[in-house]
């Protein structure tokens, strides 16, 4: 698994919008290259302040290095409209090895069984072998299994990842290394830019 933070670095309101974009990107993508993406959010007045992301799959590396740095948003400002400045910026760092977080009780987590959607057609529709399960401030969903057995095991596995990632960063902060790391939005060499309200990325239509 590989754990990444996105920050908007304490920046203004604008700087959460374009968080609450980069993580709407960033799950449109995991989807499109088969990586289960689980987030937990830390939210502000006007988006995601910042996020920890566990990404998990064969192309979970590739994600990630399609993300990592710094990234840019220009678009004139919807919160200040008389607002000069048009460009916000988020950084997304890799997270260290994650340390363990709080031990999921199972049967402290809340399990609904759903249907499963997704790829497979009609039959798989009408089985209820997915799994959305919550604890605390954690949530997944897990289709990946034909059993509902095995979706619940991926689901504490899940559970458990996002904890130890949160924990992760919770030990930087007092380490002194997350703070920094908040504080180290790099406002130039972007490695990726995205224009407009619609989040358009540059290069691209």
């Amino acid at each position: 698994m590989t754990c990444l933070l996105i920050s908007s670095g304490n920046g203004p309101g604008e700087c959460q919008q374009a968080t609450g974009h980069v993580l709407t990107r960033m799950k449109e993508e995991a989807a499109e290259m088969g990586v289960t993406l689980d987030l937990v959010c830390r939210g502000g007045r006007n988006g995601p302040v910042s996020a920890v992301a566990v990404l998990s799959g064969a192309r979970a590396d590739d994600l990630a290095a399609r993300w990592t740095g710094s990234l840019l948003w220009r678009c004139p400002s919807a919160l200040r409209p008389r607002h000069k400045r048009k460009t916000w910026f988020v950084q997304v760092f890799r997270l260290p090895d994650a340390a363990r977080g709080a031990a999921i009780d199972p049967r402290a987590v809340e399990m609904v069984a759903i249907r499963a959607g997704g790829p497979g057609g009609q039959h798989q529709n009408k089985t209820s072998s997915a799994i959305r399960a919550r604890w605390g401030e954690y949530a997944v969903v897990v289709r990946a299994e034909r059993s509902q057995h095995q979706n619940r095991r991926l689901a504490l596995a899940r559970l458990q990842a996002l904890a130890d990632a949160d924990a992760a960063e919770a030990k930087a902060t007092r380490d002194g290394q997350a703070h920094w790391l908040h504080h180290q939005v790099q406002r130039g060499d972007p490695v990726r830019v995205f224009d407009g309200p619609g989040f358009v990325e540059r290069g691209q239509r």
